[in-house]
């Protein structure tokens, strides 16, 4: 049974309007501040024990794919639903099964020896994420810059509820979260089935073991007979030509939008200036800059129709199929790691800013089966890709909820009285 009520009477604070039997206390007076590292300049990948999580990476959901291969302290690593906090009023929890090392912008939240007695840990998370950025930008009594904001943390307001209701309104936002997170670990699961099943078509050539292979030299290895070699161009548009009107609306996506290890990307709606490369729906979005390209940074344009147009900014490639069908075969090529390999080795430029060359991925060698093949592909994994989409959408639907929830139960506005 879950009970709410509509409270009544309030009291006003430094923070706005809370219950009249609620408290509020500093930060430092109850919490540790755990600052973060600077591990320097050069660049890190996959070849170290930690990871390595930077401010960019507090969204609340999951933490960087960057490894760093250094020494540290154990109390400058977080583990799993340590919360993290950074100068620009972004918050992250650490998931289940992850650990990482945090950057120097970071601090993490250690509650002070017998305070656990008055906090509950998840109910400092969804205080943090309610009220942290207003609170840092919002200070009379302290530095509100970017650059100080770090020094206003520890004097952060802390509302106190009663311990027992502090987790109750913690158990009802996790179950919230807790569907987010299995609806992303299906995800998860749904693209690695298709991504090795590209591998299996067209890779291994698996399923045409039984039939004739003819080896190809410009290859070097065999091909099923029947099949072709051409470069992608033969499948794939790049950068298609697209007219969008200056001064209109379109769906939007910038390089902090797009994921490491799926083909969901967050999006938003920006007026069109003339400037960026456009997509229909069912293109890909392939990073072509430094480190985005290194660390996988691949999109599906899922939130639109195939006739429908949107843009981002020139950081990205845009791989249009030729044919409706090649949409889901093209964002699998774009996340092999041969192909990828490709547009890495043809980067060019200063340091920090380095650009994949477009030609080195129009002039790529591939396998190219009859398209009675590609469309059974096209059939097999389409509802993958469908289930991955519905799943998305109802990970926003639930996140709108949550978002709604989150300040009327962090701030006594609507009061858990029972949950059982």
């Amino acid at each position: 049974m879950l009970k709410f009520r509509w409270e009544t009477e309030f009291k006003e604070t430094e923070i706005g309007e809370i219950p009249r039997e609620w408290g509020i206390r500093k930060a430092i007076d109850c919490l540790e501040f755990v600052r973060g590292i600077e591990p320097g300049s050069r660049s890190y990948k996959d070849i170290g024990k930690h990871r390595f999580i930077r401010v960019g990476d507090l969204t609340g959901e999951r933490i960087s794919e960057v490894y760093i291969d250094i020494d540290v302290p154990q109390d400058k690593i977080a583990t799993e639903n340590d919360i993290l906090i950074s100068f620009d009023g972004t918050v992250g929890i650490v998931k289940t099964g992850l650990r990482g090392v945090f950057s120097s912008g970071i601090r993490k939240i250690k509650i002070k020896p017998d305070e656990d007695k008055r906090l509950n840990y998840k109910f400092l998370y969804y205080f943090f994420l309610s009220s942290l950025k207003n609170q840092i930008f919002g200070f009379s009594d302290e530095k509100t810059t970017i650059a100080h904001a770090s020094d206003s943390i520890p004097y952060l307001k802390i509302i106190l509820p009663p311990l027992p209701e502090q987790s109750r309104i913690a158990t009802v936002l996790s179950w919230f979260d807790d569907l987010i997170e299995n609806k992303k670990r299906q995800n998860e699961i749904l693209e690695k089935t298709a991504m090795a099943i590209f591998k299996s078509w067209f890779i291994d050539f698996e399923p045409f073991r039984d039939g004739d292979f003819v080896y190809n030299e410009e290859l070097g290895r065999e091909i099923p007979k029947g099949w072709g070699l051409d470069k992608t161009t033969r499948l794939i548009e790049y950068n298609p030509s697209i007219k969008l009107k200056v001064g209109e609306i379109y769906p939007f996506v910038e390089m902090k939008d797009v994921k490491t290890n799926s083909m969901v990307c967050e999006i938003s709606f920006k007026e069109y200036t003339g400037s960026g490369v456009k997509y229909y729906g069912g293109d890909t979005l392939m990073a072509r800059i430094t480190p985005s390209l290194e660390n996988g940074k691949t999109a599906f344009v899922w939130f639109i129709s195939e006739k429908e147009t949107g843009f981002s900014s020139t950081e990205f490639f845009v791989l249009h199929p030729k044919e409706p069908f090649l949409k889901e075969f093209v964002y699998l090529l774009a996340r092999n790691e041969e192909f990828r390999e490709i547009a890495i080795n043809s980067m060019s430029g200063t340091s920090g800013r380095q650009r994949a060359d477009i030609n080195a991925l129009k002039n790529y060698l591939i396998p190219i089966p009859p398209p009675p093949i590609l469309q059974s592909f096209h059939s097999l994994v389409e509802p993958l890709f469908q289930k991955i989409i519905l799943n998305q959408k109802q990970i926003m639907i639930l996140r709108k909820i949550r978002d709604t929830l989150l300040p009327l139960l962090v701030f006594g506005k609507l009061r858990v009285e029972e949950i059982r």
